[in-house]
């Protein structure tokens, strides 16, 4: 199934791109349609979350937010929804899919006042300096959430397949680029593709299964995955935690296998250690 992963900007017209991209294609528009298995997790409100993502929380709600949490349990999300088709908005799926080959990762941007008029006209306002507040804060949250999760600029187009402007093309004319795109051979899916992806998603929900776990959320090892087989790396405290995280990553659906190369601190110390 089609993949297409935007980043737009506010007053971008991308909204509008992805709607065309839903009936050509045949995916699902994802963007909120997460929020609720988000909240539910993190223990938040829906609200609480859609102003995380949104860049609109305010001083109390952003210190007292798991951010490390919010990141894992939403990598998970997107890549369960990714493996089953469809154009995704915005939450950094552009550069969280970009190992996929069959995954087109397109920015829709135009000009700043070009946004600013728009968004004008959309809300019916003509209070031009909140406006333009509101789409600043906008892009300052896109830009840190691809800075912290990613170590990426988010407006760098090396990072993209498309960099679509709105201001030079019409809504109809990016969708048909996007269309085009996605029936060339080099975006077409592939045995190889959908292990890719199948990978990045067993390694995610393995992620969320450690973080959800009490025994092992505060935990910190890299994970890889392959074709089902799930690699730890790092180091831990105790031979319990070892144990601890091999049970967890055991559980987790479509794990077939797992080899633990972590390391317990006070066995590396001991002369008898390893």
């Amino acid at each position: 199934m089609p993949l297409v992963a935007m980043t737009r900007e506010m007053g971008s017209l991308g909204m509008d791109v992805a709607r065309i991209l839903e009936s050509e294609l045949k995916v699902p528009v994802v963007y909120h349609e997460m929020i609720n298995n988000l909240a539910d997790k993190m223990r938040l409100r829906k609200s609480h979350v859609m102003r995380l993502l949104g860049g609109k929380a305010n001083l109390f709600e952003r210190l007292t937010a798991d951010k490390t949490s919010l990141s894992i349990y939403t990598a998970d999300e997107m890549l369960q929804v990714a493996s089953k088709g469809a154009v995704m908005r915005g939450w950094g799926a552009a550069h969280l899919l970009r190992p996929v080959k069959h995954a087109i990762c397109v920015r829709i941007c135009a000009p700043f006042e070009l946004r600013v008029k728009r968004m004008m006209a959309r809300l019916e306002t003509d209070d031009r300096d909140a406006v333009a507040a509101e789409i600043r804060n906008s892009d300052e949250a896109q830009g840190a959430i691809a800075k912290r999760h990613f170590g990426i600029d988010w407006q760098d187009p090396e990072g993209y397949d498309l960099s679509l402007n709105t201001e030079r093309m019409s809504v109809e004319q990016c969708a048909e680029e996007i269309v085009q795109l996605s029936r060339k051979p080099d975006f077409g899916e592939t045995d190889e593709s959908h292990a890719a992806l199948s990978d990045l998603a067993l390694q995610a929900s393995v992620k969320a299964a450690l973080r959800a776990d009490p025994a092992t959320r505060s935990l910190s090892f890299a994970v890889d995955s392959k074709r089902g087989r799930v690699r730890l790396r790092g180091i831990v405290d105790t031979r319990k935690e070892w144990n601890d995280a091999a049970r967890v990553v055991t559980s987790v659906h479509g794990v077939t296998g797992v080899k633990s190369e972590l390391r317990v601190t006070a066995e590396i110390r001991s002369p008898m250690g390893e």
